[in-house]
């Protein structure tokens, strides 16, 4: 990884909850435990939808990462870096919605001073404004 923050993380393992916001208000989650991984060239994350896990990964490149995930991105796609963004990472990426503008769909990995890892998702309208979707709390497993 080119990424000195993602790479000095390789090889760790990590667990958590999470919530799916699924209501346009965003006033009602679902939660889940999950997990996420640091392998040398990805992190991948585990999380459940009703009951039922689900994996999703983000594989790192020269612009950005390609994203995949069971539930939320079946097809992998390219994502860009966001240039300048606070975190770890952060990368976007637009997808099509049928007789609308396009949609924009930002994912960033960021470390609070508490040493935990968030990873959170959110859905960019097209005119701009940011809409949660998910959020993922780890704290680190113990090897």
């Amino acid at each position: 990884m080119n990424n000195p923050l993602l790479a000095k993380l390789a090889g760790t393992k990590w667990i958590g909850t999470g919530e799916l916001w699924l209501d346009p208000e965003g006033n009602d989650a679902k939660r889940y435990d999950c997990a996420l991984r640091f392998d040398a060239d990805a992190i991948r994350y585990t999380w459940s939808f009703d009951n039922e896990p689900k994996e999703g990964s983000f594989s790192f490149n020269e612009r950005g990462a390609t994203w995949v995930d069971e539930w939320h991105q079946i097809t992998p796609v390219q994502c860009s870096n966001v240039p300048d963004a606070w975190g770890i990472f952060t990368v976007f990426h637009e997808y099509e919605v049928p007789d609308n503008p396009n949609w924009g769909w930002q994912s960033r990995l960021s470390e609070p001073p508490d040493g935990s890892l968030v990873l959170q998702m959110t859905n960019v309208t097209p005119w701009g404004e940011d809409a949660w979707a998910v959020r993922m709390i780890f704290t680190r497993q113990q090897t």
